[in-house]
């Protein structure tokens, strides 16, 4: 459904405001580690979160990555998926048809739609502090 860089973003923006949460910047390396990403790919899915304002970075000795704590609960799902992959996941056939609308419906058009704005839904209305609770507390787990 997202690609890999989505998913390693979605990941590694997870990873790191249970950081935040802590007072603690994340460095490339340690991402790179806790989500099973290659360095090279996190840098530059990072690098497209931070140029959206999604998660800052912090040059220096004492630098890394980090969100600050305020802003943990108005990142929603949605600002990272389209930051890494835009807004495609939206849009498009089901099926992968060149030609698919309400005019000429290919056989799953009606019932995609409706999976595609629950889809959206969900993107729109989860945010980072919701994900990031739910595995401090161990309801849920980012553990590959």
């Amino acid at each position: 459904m997202f690609s890999k860089a989505c998913e390693y973003g979605i990941k590694a923006s997870i990873y790191i405001a249970l950081s935040s949460y802590d007072g603690n910047r994340v460095s490339l390396k340690e991402i790179a580690k806790e989500i099973d990403s290659p360095e090279a790919f996190t840098a530059k899915i990072l690098q497209a979160l931070v140029r959206d304002q999604i998660i800052n970075s912090v040059k220096g000795a004492y630098g890394g990555f980090e969100i600050p704590k305020e802003a943990i609960s108005s990142i929603k799902l949605s600002q990272i998926v389209n930051s890494i992959d835009g807004d495609s996941i939206y849009h498009g056939c089901g099926l992968g048809l060149n030609v698919c609308d309400e005019n000429h419906p290919c056989p799953v058009h009606d019932q995609f739609a409706t999976i595609r704005n629950e889809l959206k839904r969900m993107l729109e209305s989860t945010n980072l502090e919701q994900l990031a609770l739910d595995i401090k507390s161990g309801a849920s787990f980012l553990k590959i």
